[in-house]
């Protein structure tokens, strides 16, 4: 589960394959039961579709009962829990589907915490945005000017927008721990790590490509971002996401751990299924491994609320927002020759003609998606807790589908 290692794609059902780390408020109403295969304890999906727009202007209607049936099915992939909170002008609908703890039965609830994965990018993305709005650094800075002596020479002549954007072209890692199977990520799950060694494993090879002309999603670029940040406000940068971001937003539930191990108060715990078939519980974890790059605890309504909030304009002005949104030139292709995907911040998938915007997260033991289309009228949050290392996308496709197909398509 290290945080540099690269995002694969899921099956494509969309124009656009939606990406592994890739593709949410209503208000509860009359629920309807599901059962959670396998497990202990029942859960609960129920949601009220709201005001809902017609297939013609291209956002379908929602659709409750499919809804139902994409959260509530926990064996594809095998899940012990899973939520789905969708919101918008184009309607509110709320569900939840299995247990936070096996060993108790308690039901997911939207006030949860969990481990949110590289949503933390979109977070970091928004401070040094934020930043470029107050004119404390350029898009088209240097980052070794910024950071001098932490990398070298031809490294140090990446801009922020490349870091933003992953078109970093930073080598490959080098010393990290084989985290290939389950029991591996359980050997290495308390490894302790500061930013600057996770810095050091990319300074001894040549640039992979030149900066700017190609796209890899790298979480190295934003352990360099958060440095930047906590270079130019001279707080931890976990302090400056929290004054510039969380408590503006009234998101108590939601923080940047450093290397505490513990999801304190309510939380959704993470399992990972072992070779032999047997079931641990994964929820403590050292997040130093994901600093600045993919440690945030939040919940479905904190992830909610900011989605909401980064998207009608709250948190950044329109010009600099616009860069979040903002593919690299056509020319710019992921590794695998595919189109980019990914703006300063956030990445995009089109599925069955309608366009997200968002943010995937992936832990041992959770997996968060978070999306809008751009104009806010849908939006959505999906956490799930699949018991595989390597889990298939089912679930978000399931959701994504439900999400933009017209009541009884497919």
């Amino acid at each position: 589960m290290s945080p540099p290692r690269a995002v694969g794609s899921m099956s494509a059902m969309t124009s656009h394959s939606i990406s592994r780390r890739a593709l949410a408020g209503g208000s509860l109403a009359a629920g309807v039961l599901l059962t959670v295969p396998g497990l202990p304890g029942t859960g609960t999906a129920a949601g009220r579709p709201g005001t809902g727009r017609a297939a013609s202007d291209g956002l379908p209607r929602l659709d409750p009962r499919a809804l139902e049936r994409a959260v509530s099915d926990l064996t594809r992939p095998p899940a012990t829990s899973a939520q789905l909170r969708v919101g918008g002008t184009g309607g509110n609908w709320y569900g939840t589907a299995g247990v936070a703890d096996t060993r108790t039965g308690r039901p997911a609830r939207a006030g949860d915490r969990i481990r949110a994965g590289s949503t933390t990018k979109a977070f970091v993305a928004t401070v040094v945005l934020q930043l470029v709005a107050d004119r404390r650094v350029r898009l088209d800075d240097p980052i070794g000017r910024r950071l001098p002596g932490l990398l070298p020479p031809a490294s140090g002549r990446i801009t922020v927008a490349q870091l933003l954007n992953h078109t970093s072209g930073l080598p490959d890692h080098r010393g990290l721990p084989d985290e290939s199977t389950p029991e591996a990520v359980i050997r290495h799950r308390f490894d302790q790590w500061t930013p600057r060694e996770w810095v050091d494993t990319v300074t001894h090879d040549p640039l992979k490509f030149r900066p700017g002309t190609k796209q890899e999603y790298r979480g190295i670029n934003y352990v360099l971002l958060a440095l930047l940040v906590q270079e130019l406000t001279g707080q931890p940068y976990g302090e400056a996401v929290h004054d510039r971001v969380l408590r503006p937003l009234g998101l108590r539930r939601t923080l940047l751990p450093g290397d505490d191990t513990r999801l304190h108060g309510p939380h959704v715990h993470g399992y990972l299924r072992m070779t032999d078939g047997s079931v641990r519980d994964v929820t403590r974890y050292n997040p130093s491994v994901s600093w600045g790059e993919g440690e945030l605890v939040s919940t479905v309504d904190d992830l909610d609320r900011f989605l909401d909030a980064l998207f009608s304009g709250v948190l950044l002005p329109s010009h600099v927002r616009a860069h979040m949104f903002t593919l690299p030139p056509k020319d710019v292709r992921m590794l695998d020759g595919t189109p980019a995907r990914y703006g300063m911040g956030l990445q995009t998938a089109t599925v069955n003609g309608v366009t997200f915007w968002g943010k995937t997260g992936e832990w041992a033991g959770y997996r968060t998606r978070m999306f809008s289309t751009r104009d806010g009228r849908r939006r959505f949050v999906l956490s799930f807790t699949p018991t595989p290392l390597n889990p298939a996308e089912d679930m978000t496709g399931r959701v994504a589908d439900a999400l933009t197909q017209s009541p009884g398509a497919g």
